[in-house]
This record gives structure tokens, sequence and C-alpha cells, in this order.
């Protein structure tokens, strides 16, 4: 543990991000399972869930969570797999 107060409040900072990041990485990852396993069973909102599950990768690359080539390739599958 940190002494120094800017140390400590870094800590802080960095365990409150990294809460924020898993969260928001957890909930991308839900958006694609949700597609595509609503795709392999025919459901009607699948194309519901294709635009919540593109979404959710675009809000994760602007946010720093995935790489650009990372998110079109995710996406390139899902469209892939909507078609």
């Amino acid at each position: 543990m940190p002494i120094i107060k800017s140390a400590i409040e870094r800590v802080k900072t960095n365990e409150k991000a990294n809460r924020r990041n898993a969260a928001q990485l957890s909930t991308m990852r839900t958006a694609v399972k949700k597609f595509e396993k609503a795709q392999a069973a025919g459901a009607s909102d699948a194309s519901e869930l294709y635009t919540k599950a593109i979404s959710a990768v675009d809000h994760a690359k602007s946010k720093g969570l995935i790489k650009a080539n990372k998110a079109a390739r995710d996406k390139s599958r899902l469209t892939k797999l909507a078609k």
C-alpha cells in the first residue's frame, strides 16, 4: 500500500476505472452472446439484439476497451451471422 497521498488517490482512481471497464466489457460480451443465442434459435427479436450488440461493440471501442481491429472483426462476424 502506498504511503504518499497522491499515490493512494491514484490507487483508488485505478480501482474505480477497473471496475467501470470490467462492467462495460461484460455488457458488451453479454449483448453479443444474447444476439448469437437468439440468432441460433431463430428468435424474432434477433435484429433488435443485433443492433444492440453492434452498439455495444462500438461503445467499447470508443472507450478504448477494445482495439479498432477487434471491433471491426467482431462487427463483421456479427453481420455475417445476421445474414
